[in-house]
């Protein structure tokens, strides 16, 4: 009955009804102390309350529920799964609110819970809101991973939402500029052709393939794309990456060119386009010069660039000679012959003072 009355919560008029109807329901369940049925029901009424996006009755329902189905202050293992259903709620509640510290407080936490069978849409839930949390870190690769676990679950629970997941997990494999496509796995092959995410595809496609224009025309034709909250947040930023790759591609084979005409090709306005090359120059990934004056860019040549590196390495192997010769080489060295313990030895077999000194000076003579 409680499922039946849920599909008409989004008519007119009809929150109000089916409040009463659960609070009646729990005040019966209260009464009969059947706790098991009251945690289900009040976790329903929660679920209600949050898709109207009423977060105050949200915080005082989880309050209620957290009073429950724990036992002297700790979880109760018996309720281990109310409990993560619960932290669902809450994880999905600060997920809206956007409170960042909190939200991950409770995803560790949610990741911890062991005693608990959920099930896999509730997972799906906790991995979603982790693969956004870490979106906003912008930690793409840890991203991609929750996606793609949250992705799993809805699919093994039959969650249509499923489909919205596995966007964001094409979104985060382009932000993690990966070669790998998102559909080599055995999991999400199946809906490669799938027309809900036809956009999506042919949007990885392009950025595989550092096709600016292609991928410009696919967000052109598909702008329902930016319908969801969280694309519409992190797409500027795979764009800003086409577009850096599409320029170093377009620049390479030319030494001199137009900026207007580089932001002719790449559709932007020339301030821009001024401001990635800006961006690229200063990080060392184009060797230029942007004339603001003349409006162009000037590359450094690949001749020029050769001539200036063969004479740094000839000045360092230079210097590296100069190096050993100076210091380390023997005929540098001050050489003493006859070291001070064998003068008593010499002076034993009759060799004098002046004999050594005559041996050291021929030892000089032979040096020059």
């Amino acid at each position: 009955m409680l499922d039946y009355v849920d599909k008409g919560a989004d008519r007119p008029g009809a929150g109000q009804c089916i409040e009463k109807f659960y609070s009646l329901t729990l005040k019966t369940f209260q009464a009969t102390n059947n706790d098991r049925l009251w945690l289900k029901t009040s976790i329903k009424l929660a679920k209600l309350m949050l898709d109207r996006k009423d977060y105050t009755g949200v915080a005082k329902k989880l309050r209620e529920i957290q009073q429950k189905s724990t036992k002297d202050g700790t979880d109760d293992p018996s309720k281990g799964t109310y409990a993560l259903e619960l932290c669902a709620l809450e994880i999905q509640m600060h997920a809206e609110l956007k409170n960042d510290k909190q939200l991950k407080r409770l995803y560790q936490r949610a990741l911890t819970i062991k005693s608990a069978v959920p099930h896999p849409n509730i997972m799906g839930v906790i991995r979603e809101c982790g693969g956004k949390m870490h979106m906003s870190e912008e930690n793409w690769i840890e991203a991609q991973s929750d996606f793609f676990e949250s992705f799993r679950n809805y699919d093994e629970a039959g969650s249509l939402q499923r489909i919205q997941v596995l966007k964001y997990l094409i979104l985060s494999t382009m932000l993690m500029k990966s070669d790998i496509s998102p559909f080599d796995s055995q999991e999400t092959k199946p809906y490669k052709t799938d027309p809900r995410i036809t956009a999506m595809t042919e949007l990885v496609d392009a950025f595989q393939r550092d096709d600016v224009r292609a991928y410009e025309d696919v967000l052109q034709r598909n702008q329902d794309l930016l319908a969801d909250p969280f694309i519409a947040e992190n797409i500027d930023e795979v764009t800003r990456n086409m577009r850096t790759k599409g320029l170093v591609k377009l620049v390479a084979p030319y030494s001199r060119m137009r900026l207007d005409w580089i932001a002719r090709h790449l559709r932007l306005p020339i301030a821009e386009a001024c401001n990635i090359l800006g961006y690229l120059i200063s990080d060392g990934r184009l060797q230029g010069k942007i004339d603001e004056r003349e409006g162009t860019l000037n590359m450094a040549s690949d001749p020029d660039l050769a001539r200036v590196q063969a004479i740094s390495d000839m000045a360092v192997q230079v210097r590296s000679m100069a190096e050993t010769l100076l210091h380390n080489a023997p005929g540098f060295k001050a050489i003493e012959l006859y070291p001070p313990e064998q003068d008593s030895t010499l002076h034993g077999a009759g060799f004098a003072h002046g004999g050594k000194r005559k041996a050291k000076g021929m030892v000089d003579s032979m040096w020059m």
